[in-house]
């Protein structure tokens, strides 16, 4: 067996973990509960709504795609980090690194614990301490699985999605078997198609992007991708490809048990629509899948993220310490447990939600310059490109134009929320100055 540098991180991931990493990081509770705000928005016709979730599918998959060219290209460590600090210069790279590590990864994490508490509270009677404390325990668990080997979070994570995809699957079939949605005699499409339905969906849309986001995530895990060049651009594809599939099966199963209107009704629609099939207990049962998938969903961001924040000290713009691969482990010990603390303290603090609704627009600025990455990139000469996004150039814009309709709208419709949120990215800029000074020429500049 070939032994590994001490700081460079051993390629065990295959082309099913990456796929179910994708899968499994993207899908947390939002599948189980944005249905119903996008059937309203789509004037309660179940077409258009379909429609929906059917085109910010294929957007995200073209951004995938997209995403697939750069991680064949640079199969390294870091993902989407690497491709801005090469595009666009470290400045830029950093202020995503950081934004990811103060808000929006740790953030996420954070949320999905507080999340699980909530759900684990449906199962058993949790005083609001305890309700804490088991989400601070879902953190330490998901981060010590991640310190004692990429390979065994990876096991952890297929398992865990596995599971949380077939109960969805299970559950869709059971609605679609037991409801009677679809025979109310109430029209699939809309009468007519006019501005007022079309301005809907796209407000719609806006939601179901949010629901797809995470597929980019596995751009980080590109390093420890086995054969990367050939595995990691047809797993990031599959698999958002996949979410495509589980999440309009959800929904039309949701439908058939509530129908248009109860769909449109709900804020809870999985577990109001497994209640009405199958009775209370059975909604219980729907906590319990929902646990599940907000734990894979916190176990792929913390297989995937950490490995940014060692890249980031690799180039010197980082603690010194996170960018060491534990010796016994082979992990980035050190950045999983910073990442890790952060999401802790941001869970203890409380109020960190509304900082998240503040910044996590931002990370769409990010994600559409990580695909105009792909544009410079191929202007480069003696670039070897494994793997080329079908439809260049038009795969890689549509999804800088989704990308930048979600900016967009969230700055015409939000203005001051939107100005925090870009300026507590930019508060970054002098965090990178001092670090660039701490360098001494350490990485690229």
């Amino acid at each position: 067996m070939t032994e590994r540098p001490p700081s460079s991180l051993a390629r065990v991931l295959g082309f099913k973990d990456l796929v179910l990493i994708v899968v499994g990081t993207v899908i947390g509770s939002g599948i189980f509960l944005v249905p119903g705000n996008v059937i309203r928005a789509s004037g309660g016709s179940v077409g258009a709504a379909l429609i929906v979730w059917l085109v910010g599918g294929v957007l995200s998959l073209l951004g995938a795609l997209t995403y697939g060219e750069l991680g064949a290209m640079k199969p390294g460590a870091g993902g989407l980090y690497t491709y801005l600090r090469d595009s666009f210069g470290p400045v830029v790279a950093f202020l995503y690194g950081w934004t990811a590590l103060l808000v929006i990864a740790s953030g996420s994490v954070a949320t999905l614990a507080v999340a699980a508490s909530a759900y684990v509270s449906q199962l058993i009677t949790l005083p609001p301490l305890a309700g804490k404390g088991f989400a601070l325990l879902m953190i330490a668990v998901v981060a010590v699985i991640n310190v004692r080997g990429t390979r065994g979070s990876a096991n952890v994570q297929n398992w865990s999605t596995g599971i949380k995809v077939a109960a969805l699957l299970v559950i869709g079939a059971g609605l679609l078997i037991s409801g009677h949605g679809f025979s109310g005699g109430q029209p699939i499409w809309p009468a007519q198609w006019n501005g007022v339905l079309i301005s809907g969906m796209g407000m719609g849309m806006i939601g179901v992007l949010w629901a797809y986001e995470g597929w980019q995530y596995a751009t980080f895990s590109a390093g420890e991708t086995v054969d990367a060049q050939r595995v990691f651009p047809r797993a990031i594809g599959l698999g958002t490809a996949a979410l495509i599939g589980i999440y309009l099966f959800a929904n039309i199963g949701y439908v058939a048990a509530l129908g248009p209107a109860g769909v449109a009704g709900s804020d809870k629609v999985a577990a109001e629509a497994v209640g009405q099939a199958a009775g209370p207990l059975a909604a219980k049962l729907v906590a319990a899948a929902i646990l599940v998938s907000v734990f894979s969903a916190m176990n792929g961001l913390t297989i995937t993220t950490p490995r940014m924040y060692y890249a980031m000290a690799q180039d010197g713009l980082f603690f010194n310490k996170l960018a060491e691969v534990h010796p016994k482990f082979g992990t980035p010990a050190v950045a999983i447990v910073i990442g890790s603390l952060w999401a802790m303290v941001l869970t203890l603090w409380g109020t960190f939600e509304s900082l998240l609704t503040y910044v996590v627009f931002v990370g769409w600025i990010f994600y559409g310059m990580g695909a105009i990455c792909v544009f410079v990139e191929r202007n480069r000469s003696g670039v070897v490109r494994p793997f080329r996004v079908p439809g260049y150039p038009w795969t890689p814009l549509a999804f800088v134009l989704a990308a930048g309709v979600i900016v967009m709208n969230t700055i015409a419709t939000q203005p001051g929320r939107s100005a925090l949120g870009i300026a507590g990215v930019l508060v970054g800029v002098p965090v990178y100055w001092l670090w660039k000074g701490r360098s001494r020429g350490a990485g690229p500049t």
